[in-house]
């Protein structure tokens, strides 16, 4: 699906905690997840936690957003 919203002229982030996956499949720019049933967070951690975790990921996803690429790219901090 990742590849022809990108064929449809629109940039996509793919937030994915499998990331071989999300390569194989073609997605260009990636953003590493932290677990499949909880993405963007981890319910061992504290409210505060989990918020700055939310935090850093979907900025790094904004980040990948605006940023030129020309290869399969990896966005981590």
């Amino acid at each position: 699906m990742v590849k022809e919203i990108e064929k449809a002229g629109i940039t996509i982030v793919q937030m994915a905690n499998l990331i071989p996956v999300a390569k194989s499949v073609g997605a260009n720019r990636m953003v590493p997840t932290i677990s499949i049933p909880y993405p963007l967070g981890d319910p061992n951690t504290s409210l505060d936690e989990q918020w700055k975790l939310r935090y850093k990921r979907v900025g790094w996803a904004l980040d990948a957003l605006t940023t030129e690429i020309e290869d399969q790219t990896l966005f981590e901090g």
